[in-house]
Order: C-alpha cells, then sequence, then structure tokens
C-alpha cells in the first residue's frame, strides 16, 4: 500500500501495509478482492468487524459537525463577546490542532475517536477565528455571505474531486503520490520562508494580498484539492484491506486536514478579490 503524504494518513497506512506484509510472510489465504481481516485480529477490541464506507461517512460527518460548531462559537466570540479572546482561542486551536495530528501520526492513535474528535474541536476554534480574520477588515461586505461562499466552494471541490476519483478521470499512481508529496513539501518550505521574512520586517510576499499571493493561494487550492485523491484512494484501500472499523476515525481525521486547508486557502483568496 503506497504511503500517504497527509501526515494524518501516514502511519495508518503503514499499519495496515505491514499488517499485509505479515499475511503474505506466513502464508495465510486472503479473502474478498484480494485482502485479509485476520492481521487485526490481535489489534483490535472484542466485536472486532472491518470498516465499511458508512463507517468513513458516519465518523467524517461527527467530526465536521464538531469542527463547525466550534467554528460558530468562536466566530460569535470574535463579532459580540471579544475580539481578543476569540484570536487567544485561534492561536490555542491552530497549536493544539498540530499537536493533536503529530499525537494521531507519531503516537500511532489511528483509531482513536477522542484524538479525532479532539483535534475537531482545536480546528473548530481556529477556523472560526480565521474565518473573522479574513473577513473583519473588509469594507462593506456581508462576512456571512463571503464565509458561505468559501464552505460552498470547498464543499464543491470536494464532490468534484471525489467523482474524478471514482470515475478514475486521474488515477493515483506512485508517480502521482511522489508528485504531490513533493510539491506538499515544496509549499511547506515556502510558507516557513514566508514567514521568517516577516520576522526580519520584511513583510509576507506570499500573504500581502498582491498578485503573487494570489498565484500562490490558487496553487494551495490546487494542491489541496488534488490532495483529496491521495486521501480517497488511502481510505479506499482501507476499507478493501478490512482494517478494523475504529481505523475510520483516522481517515475522518485525514479528510478533516484537507478539508480545513482548502477552506482556508479559498477564504483567503476570496478576501484578496473584496478587500
Amino acid at each position: 500500500m503506497r504511503e500517504s503524504s497527509n501526515p494524518a494518513f501516514s502511519s495508518l497506512t503503514k499499519t495496515v501495509a505491514r499488517g499485509q506484509a505479515g499475511m503474505h510472510a506466513y502464508g495465510q489465504e486472503q479473502m474478498g478482492s484480494g485482502y485479509g481481516v485476520d492481521q487485526y485480529q490481535s489489534q483490535a477490541p472484542a466485536g472486532y468487524r472491518p470498516m465499511t464506507v458508512d463507517d468513513v461517512v458516519s465518523k467524517t460527518g461527527i467530526t465536521l459537525a464538531t469542527i463547525i460548531v466550534l467554528a460558530a462559537i468562536n466566530f460569535f466570540i470574535a463579532v459580540s463577546v471579544s475580539s481578543s479572546l476569540a484570536m487567544i482561542l485561534t492561536m490555542v486551536g491552530a497549536i493544539g490542532g498540530l499537536i493533536t495530528v503529530l499525537v494521531s501520526t507519531f503516537g500511532k492513535k489511528f483509531g482513536s475517536a477522542p484524538i479525532t474528535l479532539t483535534y475537531a474541536a482545536f480546528e473548530g476554534l481556529f477556523v472560526g477565528g480565521a474565518s473573522f480574520i479574513f473577513t473583519a477588515p473588509i469594507q462593506g461586505v456581508n462576512a456571512g455571505a463571503l464565509i458561505v461562499q468559501a464552505v460552498l466552494a470547498t464543499l464543491g471541490v470536494f464532490a468534484g474531486m471525489l467523482w474524478v476519483y471514482k470515475s478514475g478521470a486521474i488515477r493515483v499512481t506512485p508517480k502521482f503520490t511522489r508528485f504531490m508529496t513533493s510539491a506538499l513539501i515544496g509549499v511547506l518550505v515556502l510558507m516557513v520562508g514566508n514567514l521568517l521574512l516577516s520576522f526580519f520586517g520584511l513583510g509576507f510576499p506570499l500573504r500581502d494580498g498582491g498578485a503573487l499571493s494570489i498565484i500562490f493561494s490558487l496553487v494551495c487550492i490546487g494542491l489541496a484539492a488534488f490532495s483529496f485523491l491521495l486521501d480517497f484512494d488511502q481510505a479506499d484501500k482501507l476499507v478493501r484491506a478490512g482494517a478494523p472499523a475504529n481505523y475510520a476515525w483516522g481517515v475522518a481525521l485525514g479528510l478533516a486536514v484537507t478539508l480545513v486547508w482548502l477552506y482556508i486557502e479559498i477564504l483567503r483568496l476570496l478576501s484578496y478579490f473584496r478587500d
């Protein structure tokens, strides 16, 4: 099984790959579509059953609902209570979300509902605060309308890439995975470099709303969109591999990471055009 470039999926797919390799080593008979589920019996709790698409859909829905609720709360705090408090919560959310993803990845908490929902809570705070930041400075524009546009665009991209994956219009090959991994690393390096420039008083050339910022946001949106193909591919392989049902929480975390990134980039781009 190919390793995903999404950090929330990487350790998850490594575990599945090791389980499959173990089955081949012992010469056990494979089942169903070419994968087996016996490999997980020792890892899963009593009442084990393999993961299904319905598990992925339900767990992802719960995760996104948590993000939306916390985002709405923090946005309300920013607008009606205290913008300073909301910014503190936003920073807590950003740092907490990053730490939670790292714990899930390196602590191998792939099937942990508490880890995924904790990430969703932190990320909700971050999304709510970021939504306020990107819409508050824009004069004469309804913040709610701008946010709704970003949400609809995010859902549209998600649905479009799901269709692309299901139709086979773009296939997730090892070459495609390597390209995406390299591109995502490149974008991360540029983001870190942009942040370092700001420390020396040179501004944010990639985030100042100029032409270069618009191009960079479009690149990020494109990469986030194509990242869905990797996420769908990994989720599909986990289902066919007979991974435990609780692993759906890990899939939900991976999808949420990409969805939040896409939403933030789309909202940022809309704010450039409206500001």
